[in-house]
Order: C-alpha cells, then sequence, then structure tokens
C-alpha cells in the first residue's frame, strides 16, 4: 500500500483564498510547501449591469438562471441588495428554474433559501452542467431566456453549448479576476518552476493556470516554463481545472478521486514518488531525443511563435511593408496609427481598433474611426468580450455576421461600432507574449476568407516586435521625463528652503500650491523658480564687473 508522504519533496500551491490551509496540509504530508498567491478577486467597476439584471429578473425576462460559483452566488445577492429590494430579488429568484454548477453553487442557493431545480454530478465540469440542463428541460429549453453569473472571466464553450439551444444568454459578470497585488510570489514560482527547482505543482482552479503563464510571459520565461514542467508533476483538481491546463496544451499528471483539496494533496503524496520517476525519466529521454532531431510531444512551435502560416499571396512586397515599418523605430503613437493603416490596407473595412496589453487590461490606442473620448481610456479586461477573449486565449476570431449576438460579445460605451456585422480580432504577440489585439469590423456581413484570417494573423505577429519595442522606448522616454522632472523640483526646493529658510516639507508644499493656483505643472514651476534664480546671479555677476571697472577708472 502506497504510503501518504511526500518525502520532502518541494510542492508549490498557487492558491490564495485558502493559503494557509493548503501549505499545511502539503506540511501534514510531509512535504516542504511552497506557497505562491497567483490571483485575487475583485469587484467590477460598475454594479450598473448586474443591477439592470436583478430588474430584468424581477419582471419576469429570465426563464432559467445558472449559477456557476458560491462566492458568484454570495456577491450577487450582496451587490444587489445593497443597490434595490433584496426580498424581492430573492423572491424572482425563487419563482425562476435555478441550475447550479455544483455544491459549492448550490450551497450558497441554500443558504438563502433558493431551491436549486437542478445540480450539475460530477465532475462539476461545464459540459455536465449543460447535460443535467438538457435532461432536465428538454424541449423546453428552445423556448428560455438564460442568465449565467460567470466567475473572473468568460466561458466561451458553455455560453455557445447554451446560445444553440435557448432563446438568449445574458452574462451576469459579478467580479473579476486579477493577479495577486504583492506578485514577487508568483514571479518567483515561475523562476522555480523553469529552473527545475519544483517537484509538483498543485492547480486548484483554471484561473491560476492562466495567471502563472500571463506572469511567464511579462517576464519572457514562457518557454522555459514549458520546459521546467517536463520535469515536475502536475496535479489538477478536478475536471474543469484540467480544461484550462488543456488550454495551454498542458496535461496533468494526477487528478484525485474527488475535486477537493484535500483529496489532492493527500491521493497525489500517496503517489508523488512515482509520478515523480516517471516524469523525470520522460524529461531526460527528451533531452535523448533533442540531441537526434526528435521532435519534442509537449513544446512546439505553436508556442514558440517560430514558425507561422506562409500567407499565400506574394509575400514579397508584404514583408517589405512590414520590414520598413520595423525599421522606423517611431514613436509609440506613430506605430500604433501606421498599424491601424496597415490593416487596413491588407483587408478593406469600415473600423480597426488596436488595443495594447498594460497589466491586466487590453487598452485601446489608435482606432480607424476617430474616438477621442475613448483612445488610451477605454480599457477591456482579458477575457471581456470578443476582444478580451481573444487576448486571453491568443487566438483569433472570425465572426462573418451578427456579432453582437455572439455569446462572448459585450458592449462598451455605446460605440456604434457595436452594431457592426462582421468582426475579426486577432492577438499581437511578441515571442510568445501577448503585447495586444487588433480588431476589424464591417457594417455589413462580410465573409473572411481563410487567406486573409491567416495574413492577418501574421501581421499581428510581424508588428508584435514593433510594438512591443515602441512601448518600451515610450515607457523608457516618459521615465526619463519624470526623472528630469524630479531633479528640477529638487533643485527649486533647494532654491526656497535657501531664499526663505522653510524646511524641505514646507517648500515642496509651496510648488504644489504655485502648480494648483497657476494651473501649471510643479515642473514648470520649478524651471521657473531656477530661470529667476539664474537670471538674480548673472545681475549680480553683471554688477560685480561694473563696480570692478568703475574702480579701476577711478584709480
Amino acid at each position: 500500500m502506497a504510503t501518504t508522504n511526500f518525502s520532502g519533496i518541494r510542492v508549490l500551491s498557487l492558491e490564495s483564498r485558502r493559503a494557509v490551509e493548503a501549505g499545511k496540509l502539503i506540511r501534514m504530508y510531509g512535504g516542504e510547501p511552497l506557497s505562491a498567491p497567483a490571483m485575487r478577486e475583485i469587484p467590477l467597476n460598475s454594479d450598473g449591469p448586474v443591477i439592470e439584471f436583478a430588474e430584468a429578473l424581477i419582471s419576469g425576462a429570465f426563464d432559467l438562471v445558472i449559477f456557476t460559483t458560491g462566492v458568484g452566488v454570495r456577491t450577487l445577492i450582496k451587490t444587489v441588495s445593497e443597490r434595490t429590494d433584496r426580498e424581492k430579488f430573492l423572491s424572482a429568484l425563487r419563482s425562476a428554474k435555478i441550475a447550479a454548477r455544483g455544491p459549492k453553487s448550490s450551497s450558497a442557493l441554500r443558504e438563502a433559501g433558493i431551491p436549486a431545480t437542478v445540480v450539475a454530478p460530477e465532475p462539476f465540469t461545464w459540459r455536465a452542467l449543460v447535460q443535467a440542463i438538457e435532461e432536465k428541460f428538454g424541449g423546453d429549453l428552445n423556448g428560455m431566456n438564460i442568465a449565467v453569473q460567470e466567475y473572473g472571466t468568460s466561458n466561451p464553450e458553455l455560453l455557445t453549448a447554451l446560445a444553440e439551444k435557448s432563446v438568449s444568454i445574458t452574462r451576469v459578470l459579478v467580479y473579476q479576476w486579477a493577479l495577486p497585488e504583492d506578485m514577487q510570489p508568483l514571479r518567483e514560482a515561475v523562476i522555480a518552476l523553469a529552473h527545475g527547482h519544483v517537484d509538483v505543482v498543485l492547480f486548484m482552479n483554471a484561473g491560476q493556470v492562466a495567471h502563472l503563464f500571463l506572469m511567464a510571459e511579462r517576464m519572457g520565461y514562457t518557454e522555459a516554463l514549458y520546459e521546467g514542467f517536463r520535469s515536475t508533476v502536475i496535479g489538477s483538481i478536478g475536471p474543469s481545472t484540467t480544461e484550462g491546463l488543456s488550454m495551454y496544451r498542458l496535461t496533468p499528471d494526477f487528478e484525485p478521486s474527488q475535486s477537493k483539496m484535500g483529496f489532492l494533496v493527500k491521493e497525489i503524496a500517496e503517489n508523488a514518488e512515482k509520478l515523480l520517476k516517471q516524469k523525470r525519466a520522460a524529461a531526460s529521454l527528451h533531452v535523448s531525443n533533442s540531441t537526434t532531431g526528435a521532435i519534442s510531444p509537449l513544446l512546439t512551435n505553436d508556442f514558440a511563435g517560430s514558425q507561422v502560416a506562409k500567407p499565400a499571396i506574394s509575400g514579397v512586397d508584404f514583408l517589405h511593408e512590414i520590414g520598413s515599418r520595423m525599421a522606423a523605430s517611431d514613436p509609440l503613437h506613430s506605430v500604433l496609427n501606421r498599424i491601424v493603416d496597415f490593416a487596413c490596407s491588407l483587408i478593406q473595412c469600415d473600423s480597426c481598433f488596436v488595443y495594447v496589453l498594460e497589466g491586466d487590461q487590453l487598452v485601446l490606442r489608435a482606432s480607424k474611426n476617430p474616438h477621442s473620448d475613448l483612445v488610451d481610456r477605454l480599457g477591456i479586461w482579458l477575457g471581456q468580450g470578443i476582444t478580451g477573449w481573444v487576448g486571453w486565449h491568443r487566438e483569433p476570431v472570425a465572426i462573418p455576421e451578427k456579432a453582437l449576438k455572439d455569446p462572448r460579445f459585450q458592449r462598451f460605451k455605446n460605440l456604434p461600432e457595436d452594431t457592426f456585422e462582421a468582426f475579426l480580432s486577432v492577438p499581437i504577440l511578441c515571442r510568445s507574449k501577448l503585447i495586444g489585439v487588433i480588431n476589424l469590423q464591417h457594417r455589413k456581413p462580410y465573409y473572411h476568407s481563410e487567406q486573409e484570417v491567416r495574413l492577418l494573423t501574421l501581421a499581428g505577429y510581424l508588428v508584435g516586435a514593433e510594438l512591443e519595442r515602441a512601448r518600451l522606448e515610450s515607457e523608457n522616454l516618459e521615465l526619463s521625463d519624470r526623472l528630469e522632472s524630479r531633479k528640477q523640483i529638487e533643485k527649486a526646493k533647494g532654491v526656497l528652503q535657501r531664499d526663505f529658510g522653510l524646511d524641505e516639507d514646507t517648500a515642496y508644499k509651496a510648488l504644489q500650491r504655485e502648480s494648483r493656483q497657476r494651473r501649471k505643472s510643479m515642473r514648470d514651476i520649478a524651471e521657473a523658480i531656477l530661470l529667476n534664480d539664474d537670471l538674480r546671479k548673472t545681475r549680480w555677476s553683471l554688477a560685480g564687473q561694473v563696480s570692478e571697472e568703475d574702480v579701476s577708472s577711478g584709480a
């Protein structure tokens, strides 16, 4: 019988909410716990969509409401209770048909006195949920209006499956996933995995997988991370997390008998020695095959980004155009505007947007049509809407008509382009790192050929390096400008301290006050003070020279 003991091996947990509990379990079963919280839940920027959903539910707009997480149930009820009539909302939920993805969401519903009509069986995946709903409602599903509470990011497979079987789908996003506030442990986890310093890694949900790879992309460690996984045992808490791993073409080495953290830690501890031995043997075989030119099944050029499809058209002009643009070394916004022009020259369209990844958001940075109120202001979370989906999955999406009815579609700031029929979105990549997204739209239905999709995708690969270079140069210039401003302000503070006998804090506040009153930047005020000081020194110098001349002439 296998012993329940990690025998001192290093076990990495990416759990956030239950990080302490995970560490205790790993230690209890003889492992050396490494903790790197990979995510945090953050509220939405606005409660408006949640309140709109509550009002529509109360008015009887939905036949079926699907809850996917316990946290989502509690957050939704709390948000609605703070803004509208809690009892009316709960009564409307009790009157509607309710589906729960698993025990956590059904338990949260019971706490609020809401009976679940359908509860997905194990393994609690979206497929199990859809199957349970179909078995319960059968043909009646075709006439239903469905609302889906989402968790952190969209599940396009679930939405698409439901959209094919119902009248309408409404997404209800009540919170979002973001990287942790302290990202240093996650950075260290990426480095440890990449260098083979972890023996077992435990994934408790798909968000942890995505955020680990997002951090690896930022650090330029994506390929090294895949190499590290060759010799690291991958534990998945269950099928939903395994699906998340499969999106990154990873297969877990172990799943527990029940999708619970305690079962995962205990059962993988029982098998850790055997699994680790097998994984290390396979890694050694890979190294041996690499010396003879064998192709690795885990890491291919799909990840490395070193090979892309060759366009069917003559590529000389295409490559020359891209090359000349990359050689121009222009500022960021000039590069962005040229990317818009170039994309529109490849495929004639009515709208073109270029989004740039900044932190966890894709920020609109350039547009074919004038949108001065939104460019540099509109941000889309990864996973949000079609654009966010493309950024999250790093895969193109081509919709020939009725784009706004796609289950992934989401309106933003009442853009007129939201009503356009056709939508083509491709990721901008650099060394497998997401840089941004290019969107093309057509007012009327437009069927993008495979060649057009591949051509724009190729352009996204090729302009990625140019865009990343321009972005870094822009950041460096901004940093240099801030440092220069800081130097000028520090010098001006010194002048005020010397001339008026002020302490450092009072001198700084005096600069702030002048900046506000004169509606000038602090740097402008500082430069004016320094200029006045230089002029005064010049007058003193000239006065001294005149005095010397007078003395000389009098002598």
